[in-house]
């Protein structure tokens, strides 16, 4: 193995790790110290690689907003449904990651938006959310329903993990929501 490569693995070692401890503990459970003994790497590797916890927390925000675009991609480029039941899907997917991974999704909207990597990561995601959207209202709408339908999302998930979003309270699930979102804009596109 190379330096290049060591020092590539030693670099996901590190994310995995902190991205673990994100998950079990929020931004607070990350520090470089504790990221560095759950990859099993020396007290002072984890500061070769990122130059603080704040460069760590952007870089899994940035690996959150390309994993979601890998799927929206995938969901786009599965031909055999729809273009509202892709749209769906790619809305629901926003939202599951809220549900599985909930402190990665806040994360994901609190790197500060003029982050070059972030702002390169989060834009592919719109431009290929925006692409599904344009499949369905074409193109010169696509921006304002795309807005709609991703803030609609976002609040969606945030009332969802707050409980505010009760079944028995709203009568309605997430699933439901989001297709009347899609049912509206299909009634109301050009």
């Amino acid at each position: 193995m190379t330096r290049t490569e060591t020092a590539e693995a030693t670099r996901q070692a590190l994310v995995r790790a902190a991205s673990e401890l994100l998950d079990q503990g929020g931004p607070d459970a990350v520090t470089l110290r504790a990221v560095g003994a759950r990859a099993g790497v020396s007290r002072g590797a984890p500061y070769g690689h990122f130059e603080n916890k704040e460069h760590l927390l952007a870089q899994l925000a940035i690996n959150a907003w390309n994993s979601l675009a890998d799927d929206v991609e995938h969901l786009r480029a599965n031909l055999g449904s729809t273009s509202d039941i892709r749209l769906e899907r790619a809305i629901l997917a926003l939202i599951d990651v809220a549900r599985r991974r909930p402190h990665r999704y806040a994360l994901m909207f609190s790197v500060p938006a003029d982050t070059p990597a972030a702002v390169e990561a989060a834009g592919r995601l719109e431009g290929v959310f925006l692409a599904l959207v344009a499949d369905m209202v074409g193109e010169s709408d696509a921006p304002r329903y795309g807005a709609l339908l991703m803030s609609s999302a976002h609040g969606i998930a945030g009332m969802e993990l707050s409980g505010h979003l009760a079944k028995d309270t709203w009568q309605v699930s997430v699933e439901q929501l989001v297709h009347m979102l899609i049912d509206a804009i299909r009634q109301g596109a050009p």
